[in-house]
This record gives C-alpha cells, structure tokens and sequence, in this order.
C-alpha cells in the first residue's frame, strides 16, 4: 500500500501535538503542586520550629519553671505598600524559662481607607524556634483596621524550659521575635460588592 505525501506530514504534526498537550499537563500539575506546598510548608515550620518558626499552644500547664532568665526582644516591619505604624510597646523583657509573659504590639492605619493585613513572624537564632511557644497572638488571624485606627495587638508566649538542657543552647542570652505586616489579598464580601456596584455605575454614566 502506497503512502501519500500527506499522510506523511500528517503524522509527525500529531506527534508534536500530543508532546504539547503532555507538557501542558505536567505544567500545570507541577503547578498546582507548587501551589499546595505553601500551606504544607507553613504547617511544616510551625510544627518543627523549622526557619525560626515559633510554637502554637493552648497553654503553659504542666510547664515548670526554670531559674534561667534570657531576654526577649521584638521586632516589627510592614511591607512597603501597608501604610501602617506598627511596632511594639516594649522594645525588650526578661523571662524565666517556662514563663507566661503577655506582651503587646500597637499598629496604626495612616490611610484614608480601611486596610486588611496579615503578619508573618519568626524568632531568632532559629534554632529557639522550637522552644518559642505562643499562646495567644494576633498573627493567627488576619486584622482589618479603619482609617485612623489604633488597634492594641497582644502577644502572650513562654519559652520552653527544655532549652536549657540542650547544649549548643546554653551560651544563648537573646531571642527576638519579629512580625512583618502585609496588606491581605483577600477583601470582605461587602467591599467588594460596593465595588462592583460603583463600576457599574460608571459604565452607565458612560453609555450615557
């Protein structure tokens, strides 16, 4: 059987089609998997401390404590796009290991309008991470402040005893605790309808 010229450019054009809908596929899978890695990465660090990440808790029972006192100091920075003041009442305390301290942090909104924003924090040296636990904090939620509002942002956390029986820990004096602040993506319903609701008032007036 004879095969024409057509069917022998026809066959290496399939074959490059289905190369690209194969590399479309593995794309968009690497894709979705890079996308789901960030929640697992988050619950990674803040169940091993990994990257300075500190502890969540629900309390400081059964916590002994310890004659050992370091230093905590705090930190505090917004993303340059978050038109916020935001820092800590106190620059520093002192804590025995085991300890229940609360603390706050103080941001304000210098905009004209109301703003969202989400912390990210960690400790350091990142190897106290694991021994930083934090009980209350306003960096499990996201925090919405109106035009001109001050908001009082408490921290309540204590630092593991067990610190002091590991080795390369026993020279520590300091740990700091550092927030940063960025504007949230995600918007309140609300918002968002005013929004639409104004665009399409002003496609109105245009057709007009």
């Amino acid at each position: 059987m004879a095969v024409s010229k057509t069917d022998i450019k026809t066959h290496p054009t399939r074959g490059n089609l289905n190369v690209v809908i194969l590399c479309l596929i593995l794309v968009t899978g690497m894709g979705g998997l890079a996308y789901a890695s960030v929640p697992l990465y988050q619950i990674f660090c803040q169940v091993t401390g990994y990257g300075g990440t500190p502890q969540r808790v629900d309390t400081v029972d059964g916590i002994e404590l310890s004659d050992r006192v370091i230093k905590v100091r705090f930190d505090a920075n917004t993303a340059t796009d978050l038109n916020w003041n935001f820092r800590p009442v106190e620059r520093e305390v002192s804590v025995r290991l085991g300890e229940k301290i609360q603390i706050s942090y103080v941001a304000e909104n210098l905009s004209s309008q109301p703003i969202t924003g989400m912390a990210t924090f960690n400790v350091t040296p990142q190897s106290a991470g694991v021994y930083f636990n934090k009980i209350e904090c306003f960096c499990f939620t996201d925090t919405r402040i109106a035009p001109g509002e001050k908001l009082d942002m408490p921290v309540v956390f204590f630092v593991d005893p067990e610190l002091d029986e590991e080795k390369f820990m026993k020279a520590l004096q300091t740990i700091t605790l550092s927030y940063t602040f960025f504007a949230s993506d995600e918007e309140p319903q609300g918002q968002n309808q005013v929004k639409l609701d104004q665009d399409a008032g002003e496609t109105a007036d245009q057709k007009l």
